[in-house]
């Protein structure tokens, strides 16, 4: 049989395996089916929300390419309109109107 820090257990007495297994459990490298069952299924839930989460980045990821190129787009179509007050145009100021004509009351 093979030995366990130096002991073998078939020389140890029922109280020295005894205090073996509890110290097992106290530091942690023994625990209950129960608790690691339970360990399991929370690493298995957080793995499924984490690929969901994922899903729905890169699915953001897309959309937000495709609102940056509509974007660029607006700018160069902006860029490319005529600027008033240059080129000996007149300047567009805040009382004009495109029907010169008063409106009527009615």
């Amino acid at each position: 049989m093979s030995e366990f820090f130096g002991i073998n257990p078939s020389d140890a007495g029922l109280g020295a395996l005894l205090t073996l297994v509890v110290l097992l459990i106290l530091t942690g490298r023994l625990v209950p089916r129960r608790t690691h069952e339970d360990a399991l299924s929370d690493r298995d839930t957080w793995r499924t929300a984490f690929l969901e989460s994922e899903a729905a980045r890169k699915v953001e990821h897309e959309q937000v390419e495709e609102l940056l190129e509509m974007a660029k787009l607006g700018g160069h179509i902006l860029a490319a309109l005529p600027r008033p007050g240059q080129a000996g145009e007149e300047e567009v100021n805040a009382d004009a109107r495109m029907d010169p004509t008063p409106h009527a009351r009615q």
